[in-house]
């Protein structure tokens, strides 16, 4: 922004020097045409800028439009981790649940290993009591040998019995330790999925974040682009009036010196002039032509004159000098200070007087001007007159 704002303080100060410190008239020094110039080349500049500024902000607009773009997909790798991790939760809900009827059930087993494990003790002590006299007792005290296949056929089904709670304790027992280390690992895998994709969750925001900052800088660079993009347009817009409005004043220039040409003139002898035309007009000179030959000095004053016998402009030298915006002396300051300190060399004074006299070497021209490309009249010293 502050290379807009130097660039602009310096147009606006040319536009200020332009208009209201250089009158308009071509009889100036500083010149319409060399004006057309300066704000063609100045027009020329600020194309060239602004080609380099619409290149920078296409620039900025394509890094946006990527940062837009990633963001979008961020957005949607955002979502599918957020599925994810809502699943992953899910089933952790699930798993809690599962564990806890897991848990019952185990609670359920626990007992029920209890209370095989009190029968088997039971048993276990039963047996232990009586021992190998059971056998011997009952086969002893059988009436007949049908009875000991009876007792033989007990004794058989009492210790398949045992093996058989025996080893419904030792698969309760395995099944309890299967369950609990499958739930526990189970519950661990969750966990380890559930962090990582709290973590990933994180990134992607992080990044999103990142992306979404850039994104807001792209746009403020982009809002400063735009603004500087629009000052350089009313710039432009208003240098593209200004030499259509130089140009017009140059055409106007020239068809005055031709419509001056072709208008009537008064005689000399038919002008009166005031005290201190003399003066007025030998200052005028020397700030016009102060460095010029004779020859220029004496065309400068024979200007003055030829306007004053022209119908196209006033019909006094103090009209003519000072007709708004005509001669640059007097816009800038020059020829007041020129008068107070009575500037105007001897040389000034006789061409002075010998304009007012009538003499002109440069026929009825009305206008002067240094010379640019195109421009034909007469040529004395460093200015074309026509």
């Amino acid at each position: 922004m502050e290379r807009l704002v130097r660039k602009l303080l310096l147009w606006v100060l040319g536009i200020f020097l332009m208009f209201f410190l250089i009158p308009e008239s071509s009889v100036w020094a500083d010149n319409w045409q060399e004006q057309i110039d300066a704000t063609q080349q100045n027009k020329n500049e600020l194309e060239q800028i602004m080609d380099a500024h619409e290149k920078e902000l296409k620039g900025l607009k394509g890094e946006q439009s990527g940062l837009q773009k990633r963001l979008g997909e961020l957005n949607t790798e955002l979502t599918e981790v957020s599925n994810h991790l809502a699943d992953l939760e899910a089933q952790i809900v699930d798993k809690l649940a599962e564990i806890a009827e897991t848990r019952v059930a185990l609670a359920e087993a626990k007992e029920k290993e209890a209370w095989q494990y009190d029968c088997m003790r039971q048993h276990v002590k039963y047996s232990y009591e009586r021992g190998s006299m059971g056998w011997l007792e009952a086969i002893f005290q059988a009436e007949s040998f049908a009875s000991i296949l009876n007792y033989a056929t007990y004794f058989e089904g009492v210790a398949s019995y045992s093996d058989r709670m025996l080893d419904e304790i030792i698969g309760t027992r395995e099944f309890i330790e299967s369950e609990e280390a499958r739930l526990e690992q189970e519950n661990q895998e969750l966990e380890i999925l559930k962090i990582n994709a709290e973590a990933e969750k994180s990134r992607v925001n992080e990044l999103i974040q990142q992306v979404s900052k850039s994104i807001s800088q792209y746009e403020d660079q982009i809002d400063d682009a735009e603004a500087e993009a629009r000052a350089y347009e009313a710039e432009m817009k208003k240098l593209e009036n200004d030499l259509k409005y130089l140009k017009k004043k140059l055409a106007e220039e020239q068809a005055m010196s031709q419509l001056a040409a072709n208008g009537q003139w008064r005689n000399i002898s038919e002008v009166t002039f005031a005290e201190g035309d003399r003066y007025l007009l030998a200052n005028l000179i020397y700030c016009e032509a102060g460095g010029e030959p004779y020859a220029g000095q004496v065309a400068v004053g024979s200007v003055v004159i030829n306007r004053v016998l022209s119908d196209k402009f006033p019909d006094t030298v103090v009209g003519v000098i000072y007709q708004k915006r005509q001669f640059s002396p007097v816009g800038s300051g020059r020829l007041e200070l020129a008068l107070a300190m009575n500037k105007a060399t001897p040389s000034c004074y006789k061409a002075a007087d010998e304009a007012m006299a009538g003499l002109s070497n440069v026929g009825n021209c009305v206008f002067f001007r240094t010379p640019i490309p195109g421009l034909t009249g007469i040529s004395i010293g460093g200015h074309i007159f026509y």
